[in-house]
């Protein structure tokens, strides 16, 4: 869970649904849950998109590969222990 009080802005880069509110996620192989606030919600279903393109359709590009990367980097950064729960 996010013990942080300020929410981490979101990138420039970042052209994904920007969501009004957080919630709890939960890991979809263990079900652990991890608290989000908006802005980690926003990310973490980007991501998780991207990772469905990327390996559900096998579907390639360079572009999607470097956005996926940059995601998962600045979930790390904005919330360490929820990417322990749900992304590593």
């Amino acid at each position: 869970m996010s013990t942080k009080t300020e929410m981490k802005p979101l990138p420039k880069w970042f052209n994904g649904d920007v969501y009004p509110k957080g919630g709890t996620v939960e890991n979809i192989f263990t079900g652990e849950p991890a608290e989000l606030n908006a802005n980690e919600l926003s990310m973490y279903d980007f991501i998780m998109g991207l990772t469905m393109i990327l390996e559900r359709t096998g579907y390639r590009s360079e572009k999607l590969m470097k956005d996926h990367r940059r995601g998962l980097d600045w979930f790390r950064r904005a919330n360490a222990s929820a990417y322990m729960v749900l992304l590593d």
